[in-house]
């Protein structure tokens, strides 16, 4: 009996293959949804973007947004993470 080898699991260190452009969805974590979509708008400005409520913890001190936005390639799909990341009213992003 032949067994099948085990497939590749994926590594963070691979690059995914995503073909540009693409609609993206960001997670963006934080206390105040008033601020998060500022900061959304600061970030990406004016573009066509869906922001959706997404939770919102037990204790009701922090909630997520999705962010669904076109992205043309890796550089501008990274620098609104980073940029997203980087704003203070935003705890995480994923």
């Amino acid at each position: 009996m032949t067994i099948a080898p085990f497939p590749k699991p994926f590594s963070c260190k691979e690059k995914p293959n995503i073909n540009y452009p693409c609609s993206w969805v960001y997670k963006v974590i934080g206390t105040d949804a008033v601020a998060l979509k500022k900061a959304i708008a600061t970030v990406i400005g004016n573009k066509d973007l869906l922001i959706t409520p997404s939770n919102t913890s037990s204790g009701g001190k922090y909630t997520s947004l999705n962010v669904e936005v076109v992205v043309s390639d890796d550089e501008t799909r990274l620098t609104y993470y980073q940029h997203l990341k980087n704003h203070a009213a935003v705890k995480v992003v994923m």
